[in-house]
């Protein structure tokens, strides 16, 4: 999967000893500010992929996200699944959500893109970087526990991995 999407970041190698921790989905009138407080709390900061959607619907949330100094990255206006989206529908989702989230960082909702889209990405949002992960925590999944979830992320995370979670 990686060599086919060799256009898209999976894994940061650039920074020893650091790993990527990214929150998808948001911004949540109540999660995203337990997130948030708890990343202050550790000196940490994070990249979240806002769907534009929700940032349209709780902008003061948002606002909190860029004032603590964390990063932002497009994940569509509507949380869309490239592999069920045409190709122009999936870009002029982006580019709706790319009015209220202004970053270079795009972030495919459910990792499902394909090739096409993703070189459509590259071509028609200049510089825009498209990131992947390496490490999926798990914690969508309903029947996972939080332990579990844990676990996830510890056993696959290394030197430069990309984690996700939602918010």
């Amino acid at each position: 999967m990686k060599a086919a999407y060799a256009n898209c970041v999976w894994h940061i190698k650039e920074h020893a000893n650091s790993v990527y921790l990214t929150f998808d989905d948001g911004p949540h009138p109540s999660i995203t500010p337990f997130v948030l407080e708890q990343l202050k709390r550790y000196n940490a900061k994070a990249t979240f992929f806002c769907i534009g959607k929700n940032v349209m619907a709780y902008p003061e949330v948002y606002q909190q996200i860029l004032d603590a100094g964390h990063s932002v990255g497009n994940h569509t206006q509507n949380h869309l699944n490239g592999w069920k989206t045409r190709n122009i529908e999936y870009y002029k989702n982006i580019r709706t959500a790319s009015r209220y989230i202004h970053s270079r960082l795009f972030r495919p909702p459910y990792g499902r893109i394909t090739h096409a889209q993703s070189m459509g990405v590259s071509r028609l949002f200049p510089n825009t970087r498209i990131i992947m992960w390496d490490v999926l925590s798990g914690d969508f999944d309903i029947t996972l526990s939080p332990e579990a979830c844990l676990q996830n992320v510890i056993q696959a995370t290394k030197s430069g991995s990309i984690i996700v979670f939602h918010d």
